[in-house]
């Protein structure tokens, strides 16, 4: 059995993305550390001088609309203030302010979430790296595989059936006339 606190898949479904940033929402860290997201803030706000802009910042009043329109209702329970986002430096400064035997835990837990969600990420730019040299491959030879391609379909549907004829038709085995040839003449 694993001795992480929190499962990494937990939380990576927490990571959003915002101002070009991954980031954590208070309200999510909050319920992570097993306290109430106004502690969480009282406390980062106690210690102001260890959050600059580029490790936390207070989301615009258009970024919490469009967080609530992405998620149906309010998933911060409806609170009053707009709230704070922590980058990945932001959290692990969160480590030193809380100092709790869970807050470490989990703060390494985030810290692998991280870790795995930028290694997938590196992963999937790899990936698209590759597919994007295959097309590049494949796409000179677009018109010759098109050719192709229907080509075989041709091949493979069925003969078309001659139109049907309309109207009366006898079939009568007819007669067989023989016709004699002009005797050739001699001169």
């Amino acid at each position: 059995m694993s001795d992480e606190i929190i499962p990494i898949e937990q939380i990576a479904t927490c990571i959003r993305y915002l101002r070009g940033q991954k980031v954590l929402l208070d309200s999510d860290l909050a319920r992570l550390y097993g306290v109430e997201t106004g502690h969480l803030n009282r406390a980062v706000r106690r210690n102001a001088e260890r959050f600059p802009e580029d490790f936390m910042f207070q989301l615009t009043a258009e970024e919490v609309e469009n967080l609530k329109c992405q998620f149906g209702i309010s998933s911060w329970g409806g609170r009053r203030g707009r709230p704070y986002a922590f980058t990945e430096q932001g959290v692990a400064m969160l480590s030193s302010v809380l100092r709790s035997e869970r807050a470490v835990k989990v703060n390494i837990a985030i810290m692998r979430a991280f870790v795995k969600l930028r290694a997938a990420l590196d992963a999937n730019r790899e990936l698209a790296k590759k597919f994007s040299e295959l097309e590049l491959r494949v796409g000179k030879h677009d018109e010759e595989i098109g050719a192709i391609i229907d080509a075989i379909r041709q091949l493979m549907a069925p003969p078309e059936k001659p139109p049907r004829e309309i109207g009366f038709h006898v079939q009568e085995k007819a007669a067989r006339y023989r016709t004699q040839r002009a005797p050739r003449k001699v001169s």
